[in-house]
């Protein structure tokens, strides 16, 4: 289970950085539904934190507060220090939002629709050239600036969605998953985007693609059913975990006996089957003891208990791990 220091509702930023987001008891009410149940955390000035949950968590909804776009029912969140129920302007200022749906005009230029968003985010004139061509060249689009936008590929339209969000260099960026729907190079594309961002931005990206937190993230918030489970570096969340010596067994053998025979090996606490590979050969997840290295006495014990082995790996949990565990727990307590 993933330690009390790991878990819960408020957090400061790893960091030490000065506080750019700051959420406290936030909670958002839509009739009797809590999407989002009494919530704290914040975000140090240059991190990037990965939202992390399953589709309904209530990562939108959060999302859409601290955006202005929606008001909390209680509690408050502050973007550089700007209540954003009371200071909503000076908020909008300072950030940038790309929504899961980029808000993009599909007949329009790709640079005639920035100076269009400039214009409408109230840049003056004589900034406004220079701000769009700023975004262009961040997000690859210099080349692309007299394409309709409908023509364009999904990840260069989200390319554009996020070029968006960056006019005029904001301070804080909120990204509602921002690869969903993009082939794999495009995902690297825009993870690498963001990546990049680490240090100049403040990031908040919403998403319920594991990869997407551990390659990109230094923070990471597990939320499901409005409230957050889990949060801190990927590191810290896989540290609480690591209960156990996890080792990954390949065995042929009947798979009954094979598990029968690893589970009477001293130190063992758990073995599963974890996938077949042909015949009868399989690769078991075996959990041990934290102390010492249990490999030896389980390749004596399947090699002296007639079997053939083919492989004995050291892994370790992962936070796809850590957010399974979470939410099997949240569905027990149900």
């Amino acid at each position: 289970m993933v330690e009390p220091a790991a878990v819960g509702n408020s957090a400061v930023p790893e960091t030490g950085a000065p506080v750019m987001i700051e959420v406290s008891n936030l909670t958002k009410l839509y009739g009797l539904t809590r999407a989002v149940d009494n919530i704290s955390f914040t975000v140090g000035k240059g991190e990037i934190l990965g939202f992390l949950g399953p589709n309904g968590a209530g990562k939108t909804t959060t999302m859409r507060v601290l955006t202005c776009y929606t008001p909390a029912s209680a509690g408050t969140a502050r973007i550089g220090g700007y209540d954003v129920s009371r200071q909503s302007e000076q908020a909008r200022s300072i950030l940038g939002y790309l929504p899961e749906n980029a808000p993009l005009y599909q007949d329009m230029l790709v640079d005639d629709y920035l100076r269009f968003m400039a214009e409408v985010k109230r840049y003056p004139g004589s900034r406004r050239r220079a701000i769009v061509e700023e975004a262009m060249e961040e997000c690859g689009l210099t080349d692309v600036r007299k394409r309709i936008i409908r023509n364009l590929s999904k990840g260069y339209r989200q390319r554009v969605g996020l070029a968006q969000a960056l006019l005029g260099d904001p301070q804080v960026l909120v990204l509602d998953e921002p690869t969903v729907g993009l082939d794999p190079r495009q995902i690297a594309e825009i993870r690498q985007l963001i990546k990049g961002m680490a240090g100049r931005r403040t990031v908040i990206l919403s998403t319920h693609i594991l990869p997407e937190v551990s390659m990109t993230c230094q923070k990471v918030i597990i939320i499901n059913q409005g409230r957050i489970e889990a949060q801190g570096t990927p590191e810290s969340l896989v540290s609480a975990l690591e209960a156990a010596n996890v080792v990954m067994v390949t065995v042929d053998g009947p798979a009954a006996a094979v598990q029968e025979l690893i589970s009477r090996v001293p130190g063992v606490k758990s073995v599963a089957q974890e996938r077949m590979l042909g015949g009868s050969t399989a690769v078991y997840r075996v959990e041990a003891a934290p102390q010492g290295d249990p490999r030896p006495e389980l390749a004596q014990a399947i090699i002296g208990g007639g079997y053939r082995l083919f492989e004995l790996q050291s892994s370790g949990y992962s936070l796809e791990d850590i957010f399974l565990r979470i939410i099997s727990r949240q569905k027990e307590a149900a």
